[in-house]
């Protein structure tokens, strides 16, 4: 049950004050970088701008006080924007309370159920092709609000959104988009002069004072939302109706393997910065927990944040002190600070999200397995890629992996093969060959396989034949180490197929997952234990005892 429990109980046995004081001054510190992103991507995925911060503040305490990581820090990330915003776009909040706290509960089954490593067998292309994918689409979404057009609610549907741009595209406000373009320049240069405060906090400061006491005509917040709710996030129970939880699993699962990926990747990036070693299902658990709870008093999925985290570790913390210090210092700004927020300009928040973008997709490593995988992964990446863009990520991600798995399944049927053991009176072997092979009858044939054996390469089993000579079959199977459900009735198929002919069927070298599949499917009572030998040499010994 170890690696179930929570991080946060082991490193307070060596917690110390000068330890405390940089958790909380890093945590502090986190907490002004998550402000205007928490705040950010809740308007970028279609809810309130307080509720990224209740996710920031309710799911970033559970994921650091159950979590498995030393540093993680948790909170609302880019990833989920895109499903977030078809979600309530069609189902509306309660659908995305729903989704959310199904995900959680997703999240934790997985924890307990010991799944932490098997998040690393989702290919590298799929998550490669996804996050692309993710970076495009929150790019386009923001565009609306970086140009200032005077247009509806943006649709959900890539395409649709490129078409109502073109649409509106004469009603571009160009202080807006000036004020954004101030914006995206302070955010890259910034980082020159000092990486102590975030550029983005330093833009959001400098574009709100020129917005509001130039008095420009610029969308804010809360000239779009109103007047901000600054009180504590209140439990809500959401409408739940059996046909609703029905629609949401397969969103909600797709949160569950997101928030899992990229918390255990944020995870992994951590440990090698402090020299640590996460509990990845414990992590699990942790981010589950967060989900859930972020769902229940009105917030939106979280993960770990690999930025955030890099952040926390940069500036000393070590325990996950540091994210919970950065839970309260979010808590005190909701309830003292939430007010000011409305000032802050709509094409600023837009300005932020594009640099998010921008940074969050590898194109490099994109482009380089487009050269240079084999084209079964450029399939999935590209169709990954362009799923989440044109469809979503839902549909992506599904596609993604059954791709994936088909593709996979494919080249480990090619490995498998069978290869008929020569005679040393044939005509094409060498004098060398003929040395090592031994001199068998004519009436025993032996065959080797190589490989897996599994559904997609059973049929290969078929292909071990026989002549009017042929009295005993020996079948070498040393480098098998594996085989199912499918191989196994082939091998019946075969069995029964030889002692119609009155052939004698003998295995050597049954590796020990094949043989505990053969007992406990009785095929060895069945065959005859003396018919399993442990090397070739005993099987090519009885096999000729067989057929003096």
């Amino acid at each position: 049950m170890n690696d179930l429990k929570p991080k946060l109980f082991d490193v307070l046995k060596d917690y110390n004050k000068e330890q405390l004081m940089k958790d909380i001054i890093s945590g502090i510190i986190v907490a002004i970088i998550a402000l205007p992103l928490s705040i950010a991507l809740a308007i970028a995925s279609g809810v309130g701008p307080e509720q990224g911060l209740y996710t920031a503040i309710i799911a970033g305490f559970f994921i650091s006080f159950f979590g498995g990581s030393r540093v993680q820090i948790g909170g609302p990330t880019a990833a989920f924007v895109v499903i977030i915003y078809g979600i309530v776009a069609q189902y509306g909040t309660d659908g995305l309370v729903v989704a959310t706290i199904l995900a959680g509960i997703i999240l934790v089954i997985m924890g307990l159920c010991r799944f932490g490593s098997l998040i690393k067998y989702i290919p590298y292309t799929i998550t490669t092709g996804f996050t692309c994918g993710i970076a495009v689409t929150l790019f386009v979404g923001q565009l609306k609000d970086f140009f200032g057009l005077e247009m509806g609610a943006v649709p959900s549907e890539f395409v649709q959104k490129i078409i109502a741009y073109a649409n509106h595209i004469s009603t571009i406000n160009a202080v807006a988009l000036g004020i954004g373009a101030l914006a995206v320049v302070i955010m890259l240069v910034w980082p020159k002069v000092t990486d102590k405060i975030p550029g983005s906090l330093v833009a959001i400061i400098i574009t709100t004072a020129i917005v509001y006491f130039a008095n420009l005509p610029v969308n804010t917040i809360g000239s779009v939302y109103g007047k901000l709710n600054s009180s504590f996030p209140a439990f809500h129970m959401p409408s739940v109706s059996f046909e609703l939880v029905q629609e949401m699993l397969s969103p909600a699962f797709t949160i569950a393997i997101l928030a899992g990926i990229e918390s255990l990747l944020s995870a992994v990036v951590s440990d090698g910065m402090i020299g640590d070693n996460h509990k990845s299902n414990a992590e699990l658990i942790g981010q589950g927990l967060g989900n859930i709870f972020s769902g229940l008093f009105g917030g939106i999925p979280a993960t770990g944040a690999i930025a955030r985290t890099a952040a926390n570790v940069r500036n000393g913390g070590r325990t996950p002190i540091a994210g919970i210090v950065h839970c309260i210092t979010l808590a005190i700004i909701l309830l003292l600070l939430m007010p000011l927020a409305a000032l802050i300009p709509m094409t600023t928040l837009a300005a932020v999200l594009l640099v998010v973008a921008a940074n969050m997709a590898d194109w490099n490593s994109f482009f380089r397995l487009c050269k240079t995988a084999p084209k079964s992964d450029v399939i999935v990446l590209v169709a990954t890629f362009f799923l989440t863009v044109f469809f979503d990520l839902v549909v992506a991600i599904e596609v993604g992996v059954v791709l994936a798995s088909l593709l996979f399944m494919k080249r480990m049927a090619e490995t498998a093969d069978i290869k008929t053991w020569k005679y040393v009176d044939e005509p094409d072997i060498t004098p060398g060959e003929a040395e090592k092979l031994r001199d068998i009858p004519r009436s025993i044939r032996v065959f080797e396989i190589s490989g897996p054996l599994f559904f997609a390469a059973a049929d290969q089993i078929l292909g071990i034949n026989s002549d009017h000579r042929t009295k005993v079959i020996v079948i070498r199977m040393r480098s098998v180490p594996a085989i199912d459900a499918s191989a196994m009735k082939t091998l019946r198929e075969l069995v029964e197929r030889a002692e119609k002919k009155h052939i004698t069927i003998i295995f050597s070298h049954v590796n020990e997952q094949p043989m505990a599949v053969m007992e406990k499917d009785h095929f060895v009572e069945d065959v005859g234990k003396d018919n399993f030998r442990t090397n070739i040499v005993e099987a090519l010994n009885y096999a000729e005892s067989l057929v003096k």
